[in-house]
This record gives C-alpha cells, structure tokens and sequence, in this order.
C-alpha cells in the first residue's frame, strides 16, 4: 500500500518526535538507528527515506526539543521559569526535559549542523526570557539580554552538575536549592529571598 504524503511526514514528524526524547535521555551516543525506528515503530530500511544521515535528525530532533522549551517558557514570568526548571522534576525527566541542559555537551562534539541547531535555540530561549525581563521592570533590550543569558547558563548548568550526581545523593537536591535561591536572588526577582527580605524590612519601617 503507497503512503501518501501526509502520512510520509506525519511518518517523519513522530520519527523526529521519538529521536527528539530518545536522545535527551541516552544521549546522541546512546541511540543507534535501528534502536530509534524501532521505538518509532518503523523498521530500520525506512529511515533513509526520510533523513539523509543520523547527524540531520540529530539536528532536526535537537530543534524539536528546544522548540518545546521555548513554547513552555513563552509568557512565563522569569522567576516561574526558574523555580519550575531548577527543580527536582525537570531534573528527574530527561526524555521530556530541556535539550540544552540534556545534550549540551554531546552538542559540542558533532557536526556543525547539530551545533548551529543550539545556537539558533539559545537564541530562541534568550529572546523569550529577555522579554520576559523587559516585561517584568522595563529594563532595555541589552540589560535583558544580558540578565537572560546569565540566567539561562546558570539554569542548564545547575540541571547537569545535579544530573551528574546519584539520584539518591543529597548533593544532587542541594545543587539544585542552592542555585535556584541564588539566581532569583543575583537578579533581583520578585519572589526571591533578597526582594522578601526587603519587603518585609520596608513593611517594618512603614509601622
């Protein structure tokens, strides 16, 4: 039976689908092709009909993945968007968690197609916190930028050093409430520590 077109890329769509979390949880090492059709629910034979090597799916299923971030983080508040990133949660799913913290490092050993697909979803990513942060307190498009950056590698930084520990190992909980408390902190968002702490000492002095 002949496969119309849109079967064909419903066919790839849940084939880039499928590599997109398979790759985010073993890394792009750890997933062969045949293992990646067969998860799909295609046999191996099929795959070059649709992709021309595993390192274009890798890069077509790396920008899938942070697509799906960037929608998450799309009219969130910054503070919300760190506190539900830097979390035992996102930490704990790395098949439906952020590529950037998941295959970061994988990125920078493959293809330059694989690493362009990262710089254009960093910067997807910055543009969504910055205006987020211009949003919040007016700051210029520069200062958010450069908040938003320092922002978004202190996030995916704290997700890989708590990953890189046991599951069970108090450091890998601790990594994560301490980065957390000081990215809302070092910035000055509403909700952290230091905005509480002040807040409450002008209420004081207000009574």
């Amino acid at each position: 039976m002949k496969v119309t077109k849109a079967q064909a890329q419903a066919n790839r769509a849940h084939i880039v689908e499928t590599a997109s979390a398979l790759f985010r949880e073993r890394g792009y090492d750890g997933v062969g092709v045949a293992d990646l059709m067969a998860a799909a629910g295609f046999t191996h034979g099929g795959f070059y009909k649709h992709f021309g090597s595993k390192a274009d799916l890798m890069a077509e299923s790396a920008a899938c993945g942070i697509a799906q971030t960037a929608a998450l983080t799309a009219g969130v508040d910054t503070p919300d968007f760190v506190r539900a990133y830097v979390s035992r949660e996102h930490r704990d799913a790395r098949a439906s968690g952020c590529t950037m913290a998941a295959l970061g490092g994988d990125a920078a050993r493959q293809p330059e197609a694989v690493r362009s697909t990262f710089v254009a979803g960093i910067e997807s990513l910055l543009a969504e916190l910055s205006r987020a942060g211009t949003a919040l307190d007016g700051a210029d498009p520069e200062q958010a930028r450069a908040r938003s950056l320092g922002i978004l590698t202190h996030v995916v930084g704290a997700i890989v050093l708590s990953r890189a520990c046991p599951d069970d190992s108090p450091l890998a909980d601790e990594i994560l409430t301490v980065c957390r408390d000081s990215i809302l902190a070092s910035v000055d968002l509403p909700g952290s520590p230091s905005a509480k702490t002040r807040a409450s000492a002008r209420e004081r002095s207000a009574s």
